[in-house]
């Protein structure tokens, strides 16, 4: 992928905000920072234990799983063969469907309905059809969908993009830059668009799979991460929907590499500095040769790193759900798909390091700041100057989930952090 200049108006990165947890009448509304993954264990009382002991809150299962994830203090995601459009044209499979809905949408356990994942534009008319059905027939609980990332083909997609659309996405920035750059833009654009208007989603779900073999996933074919993001939390914004991203944890695709815990704790961080509201790992579930978080039954090393990790997405949760993200930015060297932070900005990096500022506001007031390590190798230090309105600075305590005692800010009103491997740090501003 070659580099495009993108406006921030195409991304919609710079001052608008999302409501924290979109509240509308009848219908499902977030409770909690989602934590979960793709490929489920079977539900019995053994493995969905070590599911909520590993810091997970939703996994997946067929009716007869629900009571077993109440049991242990889990919400769970439905999936049947029934929850499909083409039920809906057929009278004795929408009855089943309706008596599977009458079964168990007032269970405990109940978060979500599964629908498919990665659909092409083409499907968003059944779906959408299905989504108002589920919704009318159980309107609290979440009917879900999941998303192609930004590197899916036209066909993929179902989309086009014309020159003219691509010719209005800006000028490459290097003489090998191609107008394919441009028409990833714009079909995906489209196909978020399309799918928002015809579907009508209570969460924006998608995947994106960043770490190759052949680079660090910062060069060549993994330089669309931050693009992808961005057009996610655009997408967010104008809709006022929450957004879950689906991170690497396994290497299913010969060309994928394993994350590290560095790179796994960057892909989380990132996503909240984005105002991102879940995270799913592909995959949990599986044979030895998927390398997933747990290979024919046995646990895999890097399931520890992910229970640490979730425990502190845990943590940062419920803060975040009462936060409006506002903004988002990068410092130099900009990664594709990423803005500068603009001279009047509230809060200003200077130090060496590469590093995403997330703006959030409560109450329409700009409060609070996440500050990410960009590089997922080495720790960094940096000065961050603030300008936002109080003189009282605290910061999120990853272990118990509550703001630190308030420090006065100075003169300067400046303060120096140093930010580890990939990782994140919350703050706020108090009067």
């Amino acid at each position: 992928m070659k580099n495009y200049w993108l406006p921030a108006s195409l991304l919609l990165a710079g001052t608008c905000a999302f409501g924290a947890v979109p509240k509308l009448a009848g219908r499902w509304t977030q409770k909690d920072f989602l934590i979960t993954f793709w490929c489920p264990p079977p539900a019995t009382e053994e493995q969905l234990s070590a599911v909520a002991a590993e810091g997970f809150n939703l996994t997946w299962t067929t009716a007869e799983g629900l009571d077993v994830a109440a049991r242990h203090g889990l919400r769970a995601m439905l999936t049947s063969e029934l929850l499909k459009p083409e039920v809906l044209e057929d009278t004795a499979k929408r009855a089943e469907l309706d008596a599977l809905i009458a079964r168990v949408k007032s269970h405990p356990a109940l978060e979500a309905y599964y629908l498919t994942d990665e659909p092409g534009a083409g499907a968003f008319p059944g779906l959408g059809k299905l989504v108002t059905y589920l919704r009318e027939h159980d309107p609290i609980h979440l009917a879900y969908i999941n998303l192609y990332p930004t590197y899916a083909n036209e066909q993929q997609l179902g989309v086009s993009a014309d020159a003219a659309e691509r010719a209005k996405v800006g000028q490459p920035t290097d003489s090998g830059a191609s107008t394919t750059d441009a028409g990833t833009v714009v079909r995906y654009r489209k196909h978020l668009h399309q799918f928002i208007e015809t579907v009508q989603p209570d969460l924006i779900s998608y995947d994106h799979y960043h770490f190759l073999k052949e680079s660090d996933g910062r060069e060549k074919d993994g330089r669309e991460y931050f693009l992808n993001l961005g057009m996610i939390r655009s997408a967010a914004l104008s809709a006022n929907r929450p957004f879950l991203n689906i991170i690497q944890a396994d290497t299913i695709s010969k060309n994928w590499r394993l994350p590290n815990a560095h790179e796994l704790r960057w892909l989380v961080f990132t996503t909240m500095a984005y105002g991102g509201r879940g995270i799913s790992y592909f995959t949990y579930w599986g044979p030895k040769e998927y390398n997933g978080l747990y290979q024919d039954g046995h646990p895999a090393p890097l399931i520890q790193d992910v229970t640490a990790l979730n425990k502190e997405i845990g943590k940062f949760g419920p803060a975040l759900l009462e936060l409006n993200s506002v903004g988002v930015y990068h410092t130099a060297p900009l990664p594709y798909g990423g803005e500068a932070i603009p001279i009047d900005s509230p809060v200003q990096i200077e130090g060496d390091g590469e590093f995403v500022l997330g703006l959030f506001a409560r109450a329409e007031r700009p409060n609070a700041f996440m500050i990410v390590n960009r590089n997922y190798k080495l720790g960094r230090e940096l000065m961050v100057n603030i300008n936002l309105p109080g003189n009282q600075l605290q910061e999120l305590n990853r272990q118990t989930g509550k703001w630190t005692r308030a420090e006065r800010l100075g003169k300067n009103r400046s303060v120096k952090l140093k930010v580890t491997p990939g990782d994140g740090r919350l703050f706020r501003v108090l009067k």
